[in-house]
């Protein structure tokens, strides 16, 4: 696991945010929201985040893919306190981006995401386009 640099804990860092209600059944026999259940409020974090940017918008026969995820739990989190994922574009290559995530509960940052996302078509990779890379940049995340 690596450590989370100081700006990742820091809600401020993060353009976006989508509050997202707990449920009863994310919680594991401990009492707090399970591994899984996290995971998974950060992928509908992130799909709102794409939704909000229009991700969406691409050429003919392009998609992207996420080929990685990494989470660090940080501190534990409960129901049926919401929690806030933030998000906002870290690294940008040429065919592939990093979107940096963070959730926050009760004004405490209890987990952060780095998912890694590539542009690509039927013969591989692809270039980010021009319009696209300049959402990027509008929506980067502080020190990111």
């Amino acid at each position: 696991m690596s450590k989370p640099q100081g700006w990742q804990l820091d809600r401020a860092s993060y353009p976006f945010g989508h509050l997202t209600e707990t449920r009863f059944a994310d919680l594991d026999l401990l009492g707090h929201i399970n591994n899984v259940s996290m995971a998974g409020l950060f992928e509908h974090g992130r799909g709102m985040f794409n939704h909000a940017i229009e991700v969406e918008r691409r050429a003919p026969g392009q998609r992207w893919l996420i080929v990685k995820v990494e989470i660090n739990y940080l501190a534990e989190s409960f129901f049926p306190a919401p929690v806030d994922i933030a998000s906002g574009i870290g690294r940008v290559g040429t065919s592939s981006w990093d979107i940096a995530s963070a959730a926050f509960q009760n004004g405490k940052c209890v987990a952060t995401c780095m998912t890694t996302i590539v542009l690509t078509n039927d013969h591989g990779p692809s270039p980010i386009p021009q319009d696209l890379r300049d959402e990027f940049e509008r929506l980067r995340a502080k020190s990111a």
